[in-house]
């Protein structure tokens, strides 16, 4: 482990002092000795003694907690004869509900803790890599067989897998058309839609469902196996990625890979983001190491499972053609002109991109109706995007209603998007730095604009820009933003965003969170229990003999 930095260091310092402390993890080790002289098993039994290590015990509680709670308290089946078989049905009605859910917050809670304390000991540089991949499995175990939470989709992914195997095409038809179990799990509004998604989903889809059949409970759990290589193509390429933009590998680990937004949400929740973050964080990772072709094609992967992963390409372009640049220079040859090398990079990179997206669809046996598809989204209608606030707002000081509003602003919100990317595109082309910067810029202006937005959605920019170098301020910003995000939904799927009160807990949470992150009692308990015990009865006076 790496020795304390002090509190108040430069974020940059302490970049330099946990790179130095904690070896990168692709160097070798010998004979499962770690670089301090240790067995593995020796480093990971010390860092459990830790307060981090405690803390970590103390997620993975909060992660069995949830698990439990969800059986009855999640995004429950319909019917689920799992749990009639176990005897547990009564955990979904009445109170045996009100008991899951209360263990589901709970062991939210417990684990949004936890990730703050261990936060604030990789802050403090006595925590590293190593130790942040001890945590992951222990607190990602738990969750592989929970009930899916805060979402339904994973129902509509096997609906919409189904549709494939018995010949409809999702991208004409919602899962509507193919009645059965799969269907009667399906969220309503979602029946009637068709796909958003690329031909790699549709392909998982399909073969889960060829596999598992009608049985919703053995679907949900193979989808949620399927998506997590994205968790440990995060958790490679997210410190790599910071180590090449100037970050703390560690901090950015934490930040991006063990935040309980992407844990909870995208884990427990069962969400194809997953696979598409990993395999788009991976190809930027790739092409940067100038491995281009590999990377693009990762990439255009993640674009095939959902398309937001596309928005990286053009940015990948430029750092291909400072490769090639910067390759003649060493060369001692004279680099082509600009407009030749990004022709030349482009040109390439959309060979690869046709090739992987145009041989998936080809499997799949269908053509590009997912891009018309995208506008199904419009139906989600909440606070998180952009247009939809400004037009709730607009109905407080007009006396038009939602609807109309709705449509102009989304109209703006679009055209502003369309400026942002391309102005995006264009400013951050100069450095690899620039580039990756530029991937953050437009995917956080996707999340901002586009007609609709959930929670989960913000861990696209996240597990980009956490590889930034980052002040404690910005931390606590996103752990606040992160923590409120987690809490705004409810566990069977439902936003709880229109519940003031709902809201003001989320928001009171995400404050003590962020203010953890470098405050061991924010809300200084100890300090009044200290108080209570000095003035309280029996105690001599203070100055007294």
């Amino acid at each position: 482990m790496s020795s304390p930095a002090a509190p108040d260091a430069d974020p940059q310092d302490r970049s330099a002092a946990d790179s130095a402390a904690s070896p990168p993890s692709d160097l070798p080790a010998s004979k499962n000795r770690a670089p301090d002289g240790r067995t593995s098993a020796g480093r990971v039994t010390a860092f459990l003694r830790s307060p981090a290590g405690n803390a970590a015990l103390l997620g993975t509680c909060g992660s069995v907690l949830m698990t439990f709670g969800s059986f009855g308290a999640g995004s429950v089946r319909r019917q689920d004869p799992l749990l009639e078989e176990m005897f547990l049905s009564w955990l979904r009605f009445g109170h045996g509900q009100l008991l899951s859910m209360i263990i589901l917050w709970v062991g939210v809670l417990i684990m949004i803790g936890a990730w703050v304390r261990v936060g604030r000991a990789t802050l403090a540089g006595t925590v590293g890599l190593r130790d942040l991949w001890t945590v992951l499995p222990a607190w990602t175990a738990p969750l592989l067989v929970a009930t899916p939470m805060f979402s339904r989709d994973a129902y509509s992914y096997l609906a919409q897998g189904a549709m494939l195997r018995a010949g409809f095409d999702p991208y004409t038809d919602g899962p509507v058309v193919n009645p059965g179990v799969l269907l009667d799990n399906v969220s309503n509004v979602w029946t009637t839609t068709t796909t958003p998604y690329g031909p790699v989903h549709l392909l998982l889809g399909s073969g889960i469902t060829a596999v598992t059949g009608d049985n919703v409970v053995s679907g949900t759990w193979l989808w949620r196996v399927t998506m997590l290589p994205g968790l440990f193509l995060m958790a490679w390429a997210v410190p790599r990625l910071a180590r090449r933009m100037g970050g703390n590998p560690a901090i950015a680990l934490w930040l991006a890979v063990l935040n309980p937004l992407v844990l909870i949400h995208l884990v427990g929740g069962v969400h194809n983001e997953l696979l598409m973050v990993g395999l788009m964080t991976a190809g930027i990772v790739l092409v940067l190491q100038g491995r281009h072709v590999g990377g693009i094609a990762l990439v255009s992967a993640g674009a095939a499972i959902k398309a937001t992963a596309g928005i990286a390409l053009p940015f990948l372009v430029w750092v291909w053609m400072i490769h090639e640049r910067d390759r003649a220079l060493a060369e001692g040859r004279e680099p082509a002109a600009p407009v030749r090398l990004f022709f030349k990079a482009a040109a390439a990179g959309f060979a690869v991109f046709v090739a992987v997206f145009g041989g998936a669809s080809l499997l799949a046996g269908v053509g590009i109706g997912w891009l018309t598809a995208l506008s199904g989204s419009s139906k989600i209608i909440n606070w998180l995007s952009l247009p939809t606030m400004v037009a709730h707002v607009g109905t407080w000081i007009t006396p038009w209603r939602l609807g109309s509003i709705l449509d102009v602003t989304r109209m703006l919100c679009a055209v502003a998007l369309v400026v942002i990317l391309v102005w995006a595109w264009w400013r951050f082309r100069r450095t690899e730095r620039d580039a990756v910067l530029g991937i953050v810029v437009a995917l956080t202006a996707v999340t901002l604009l586009s007609p609709a937005a959930l929670p989960w959605y913000y861990s696209w920019p996240l597990a980009v820009a956490a590889a930034f170098a980052m002040s404690d301020r910005t931390l606590m910003i996103l752990v606040a933003l992160s923590t409120w995000l987690m809490l705004v939904f409810n566990p069977d799927g439902s936003i709880g965003m229109y519940n003031i009160a709902h809201v003001a807990l989320a928001v009171v949470a995400a404050v003590i969170a962020a203010r953890s992150l470098t405050t061991r009692d924010p809300l200084r308990l100890s300090s009044r229990s200290r108080t209570a015990q000095v003035d309280g009865p029996g105690s001599a006076p203070v100055g007294g003999a």
